[in-house]
């Protein structure tokens, strides 16, 4: 049974969460604050951590940035307050998998959750596409079998999930992925969870690797398509 940890200071959408994810048959773990959190992250080994950003004790960009550093891999998706992009991209930056704001259809968060479930079994399993051992397009190098990125010979640190949208991208060879092909391919989500969420890390990726964010070079926007990548 996979089992996810909660980390939620809010009872009743803590409560809620639980019983929803019991009925879709998890085994799950509340926490009600950031410490608490932190501390059975390390000791539990949940497949899935569901983490709000505004705890009391600590708040949740600090368990993110401890668990990451730490080295642990653990898919974690991030609770924020609507409209509030800055709080998405900040944990995006600092390692989380995915976002849902707040207030969130439970259809929606269920759908997220088993995404993110299902590419970490793939991503565990090796089963991912073969592909070469080193990528290349302008100064950008992207070392496929340690996973890791140089631009100008410098590493570039991507989250996982922004190394696997520019790895997408790379195997298109310059053709155009809409946005609902790179939200099934990397996060597993059907057409009808469409959201920003291929946006905003598509932002994130120019800001680490384009020179001009006005004008990119490589990874362009297709009005009405989706991205490519252009070497």
């Amino acid at each position: 049974m996979k089992r996810v940890l909660v980390i939620e200071d809010n009872r009743d959408l803590a409560y809620g969460l639980r019983n929803n994810l019991e009925i879709e048959g998890y085994q799950v773990e509340v926490a009600d604050d950031g410490p608490k959190g932190l501390m059975r992250a390390r000791a539990g080994g949940p497949d899935l951590i569901i983490l709000d950003l505004m705890l009391p004790g600590m708040d949740g960009y600090r368990v993110l940035r401890a668990l990451r550093e730490e080295g642990r891999q653990t898919p974690i998706l991030i609770l924020t307050a609507r409209g509030e992009e800055a709080d998405k991209v900040r944990g995006l930056r600092l390692g989380a998998d995915d976002y849902v704001t707040k207030p969130f259809g439970v259809l929606e968060l269920l759908a997220r959750v088993e995404a993110l479930m299902r590419r970490a079994v793939v991503t565990t399993a090796g089963t991912e596409p073969a592909a070469p051992l080193i990528e290349r397009f302008g100064d950008i190098e992207v070392h496929c079998a340690s996973r890791t990125v140089l631009r100008r010979g410098q590493p570039v640190t991507l989250t996982p999930k922004e190394y696997e949208l520019l790895l997408a991208l790379i195997r298109r060879r310059g053709a155009v992925a809409s946005r609902v092909e790179l939200l099934t391919e990397v996060w597993g989500y059907s057409a009808a969870v469409l959201s920003r969420t291929v946006d905003t890390h598509v932002a994130e990726l120019r800001r680490k690797l384009e020179d001009d964010l006005q004008a990119p070079r490589h990874l362009l926007t297709v009005r009405k398509a989706g991205y490519r990548l252009q070497a």
